[in-house]
């Protein structure tokens, strides 16, 4: 270099360089390092890499159902058993289906009906008085009516329902006379047992007795699953006590005395058939009556079969039908009824037949269209 050209001092020419500067190549790679690490990973490819933009219209994607192969074949099990049962019921000539249309309305039958359903209808009402009565008792602060409340119900519940029959039945052999006055003192009105308790009488009275100690014990666990709040807070507003129990407690309470109030009443119906013993003229007494006659048991026996199903179902309308009512406090939409979930699957198949022709439609438009373009190319 000539000196004379130089215009750099010789103090300036040794100086170190700062430690804020670096010299070009090494700044230059370390902001090539800085970038590299900036910049997100390169996409890769190949068939499970996701796409960082899925698509906004999910209705192009196929939905596949699920399969439930095992739930398919205990169906079709199930109706070959049924079809089975139903083959039997049609072909084999033991069963004598004539015989049980001839005896199936005949008016012997129709008369041991209704008093099969007068049995049931006594023997509820008094049942259920008496055991709300009981109910109560055992829920009282009395310790007196608590014993004997659960003396009744424990008595009662032990002894079987045929051994009551007969001992109402019996009455007369016990007690010759029964009489109205004061106790252990003077009787003003005497009369005898023997006129005075029928079998019809000590059927009613032995079902009724029998159906109160359970009916205590359901009537008292409806109240019990009462929120105990619920009272507190009508006496706190000075809601006098029948009332609380009236227009309180027991409607709440009737949604879970119901299911078993229903159960205990079909019983009922067919343990009427018991009071047979005491020869009185009911369901299966008459039917076991004509058997004995013609020695046609089978479909005699079938004959009262069917009228207990179609009495029970009748209940079991009923009982639906109480339980819907008093399920309004409870539920803001009730449950549809067979006829509208009928009324359902009826307009469920025709929106469905709706949109497969709309769909038949739309298709068959499609292809007269794709046949137009095609004659129009060729053209």
């Amino acid at each position: 270099m000539d000196p004379a050209t130089d215009t750099t001092s010789p103090g300036a020419a040794h100086a170190p360089p700062s430690q804020h500067q670096l010299p070009p190549p090494a700044a230059q790679s370390a902001r090539t390092a800085r970038k590299a690490r900036a910049a997100p990973p390169p996409p890769t490819t190949g068939p499970h890499t996701a796409d960082p933009h899925p698509p906004d219209d999910l209705a192009s994607l196929r939905v596949v159902p699920a399969r439930h192969y095992w739930r398919w074949a205990a169906g079709v099990a199930a109706l070959v058993v049924v079809a089975q049962f139903v083959h039997g019921l049609v072909t084999n000539p033991a069963w004598d289906w004539g015989t049980f249309f001839r005896h199936l309305s005949t008016e012997t039958v129709l008369k041991a009906v209704w008093l099969t359903v007068q049995l049931t209808v006594y023997g509820t009402a008094l049942g259920f008085a008496l055991g709300v009565v009981l109910a109560f008792m055992r829920l009282s602060r009395s310790p007196i009516l608590q014993t004997v409340a659960w003396t009744y119900i424990w008595a009662f519940r032990s002894i079987p329902l045929i051994v009551q029959l007969l001992f109402w039945f019996n009455l007369a052999y016990l007690y010759k006379e029964l009489g109205l006055g004061i106790p252990f003192g003077p009787v003003f009105w005497r009369f005898e047992t023997m006129n005075l308790v029928g079998a019809v009488s000590a059927a009613v009275i032995g079902l009724a007795l029998h159906q109160a100690a359970y009916a205590a014990e359901i009537v008292r666990a409806g109240v019990i699953s009462v929120e105990p709040g619920q009272s507190e807070a009508a006496a706190a507003l000075g809601i006098p006590r029948l009332r609380q129990l009236r227009r309180i407690v027991l409607p709440q309470a009737m949604r879970s005395i119901l299911p078993n109030a229903a159960n205990e009443v079909v019983s009922l119906f067919k343990g009427t058939s018991i009071v047979s013993v005491m020869a009185i003229g009911e369901l299966f007494y008459q039917v076991q009556v004509i058997y004995g006659r013609n020695g046609r048991v089978v479909p005699l026996l079938m004959v009262a079969t069917v009228w207990y199903i179609v009495l029970t179902t009748v209940l079991s309308v009923v009982q639906y039908c109480v339980e819907r009512h008093f399920a309004r406090g409870a539920e803001r939409t009730p449950p549809p009824t067979p006829l509208q979930r009928a009324r359902g699957f009826v307009r469920s198949l025709r929106v469905q037949a709706a949109q497969q022709t709309k769909s038949v439609a739309a298709g068959r438009t499609a292809l007269t269209a794709h046949r137009s373009t095609n004659e129009g190319t060729g053209r």
